[in-house]
């Protein structure tokens, strides 16, 4: 992972970095290592344990002991991790907040240079929302890493009702980069950004961070990214990490947002989308084919054109990470 010299200038904000952590006891101090290495002189650093059953918390607390500016903040009930990045931002002191997982690691250098590409971006596009995400890789257990570069990385940085357009039923647009998505664990914006379209939506156990790109999509936002590989994510099993939970939020997702991919005349072909990914994370073999065959005869130019750029990277990746287990990422 690459780090960059800080130099923003001589005021520089106060950057709150939200750590969520729930039943990581094996990761969580690899976590706030690098959370406490970063190179920003001004950080505010919270961390909420959504009622860890395993040791976690008391990890956490005498991290708090040792680290005074270090706050932390336990859910007397397990709420999932929308709740607690909710819990974050209405604590945050900082100007910018980054969100850290408790099974990933940072560069030393990530916050400033998100914050770098961050304010980069307002410069050259006015008064208007910004998501910055760094780029990452994803390291399994068999030693296999997956490139994760950051949407926006490239020239021509995606905004607006065309990210939405791509994160509910991938419809792309060829000038733009649309990277490894919108992983919350990736993420720095202004607090005010966030607050603005009402946080996460604490309904959602999964693709909450789906949902809150949608809607700050919907409100004009541009989505940038790091060139930078700044987060190594360690690819992890839990019970909520299964093709079923992802589906019913999914579905939750699509149900939300019915009444704009009805105008965008993809509310259909989304449900389908979601449906087919969950046979296939679901190891239901005949019905997956039957569908993609319904799939292709109900919208042959449009299906073929998505699968033709979504399977066969999913293909591949899935037969590098094959010895180790269905993850559903």
């Amino acid at each position: 992972m690459a780090a960059t010299c800080v130099e923003i200038n001589a005021s520089n904000p106060t950057v709150t970095i939200g750590v969520t952590c729930f039943n990581a006891r094996d990761t969580i101090e690899r976590a706030l290592q690098s959370v406490l290495g970063q190179d920003w002189p001004s950080l505010d650093v919270i961390i909420i344990d959504d009622c860890s059953s395993d040791g976690s918390w008391e990890i956490v607390e005498a991290w708090t002991v040792q680290h005074p500016y270090v706050r932390a903040f336990r859910n007397p009930v397990n709420q999932g991790a929308a709740t607690s990045r909710n819990t974050i931002l209405h604590h945050a002191v900082g100007e910018f907040i980054a969100f850290f997982d408790d099974d990933d690691e940072s560069s030393p250098g990530r916050i400033s240079g998100q914050l770098r590409t961050l304010l980069a971006c307002e410069a050259r596009n006015g008064p208007a929302d910004v998501a910055c995400f760094a780029s990452a890789a994803r390291r399994y257990p068999n030693g296999y890493e997956l490139n994760m570069p950051a949407i926006g990385s490239s020239e021509i940085v995606p905004y607006g009702e065309g990210v939405a357009d791509y994160l509910l039923y991938n419809s792309r647009k060829a000038e733009w980069f649309y990277g490894a998505g919108t992983p919350t664990c990736a993420l720095m914006a202004r607090v005010s950004t966030l607050k603005a379209v009402g946080g996460f939506d604490a309904s959602l156990r999964r693709v909450e961070d789906v949902d809150l790109a949608v809607r700050l999509a919907l409100r004009g936002c541009y989505f940038v990214g790091t060139p930078q590989q700044l987060v190594l994510q360690h690819a992890t099993v839990s019970p909520d990490k299964n093709a079923l939970a992802n589906f019913q939020s999914e579905t939750m997702l699509i149900e939300k947002h019915a009444a704009y991919l009805h105008r965008r005349r993809s509310y259909d072909y989304a449900k389908r989308w979601f449906y087919i990914r969950y046979l296939h994370f679901d190891q239901r073999r005949l019905p997956f084919m039957i569908h993609i065959v319904l799939f292709l005869l109900r919208y042959p130019v449009r299906s073929f054109k998505h699968m033709l750029n979504s399977l066969p990277k999913r293909w591949l990746h899935e037969r590098k990470m094959r010895s180790i287990g269905n993850y559903n990422q």
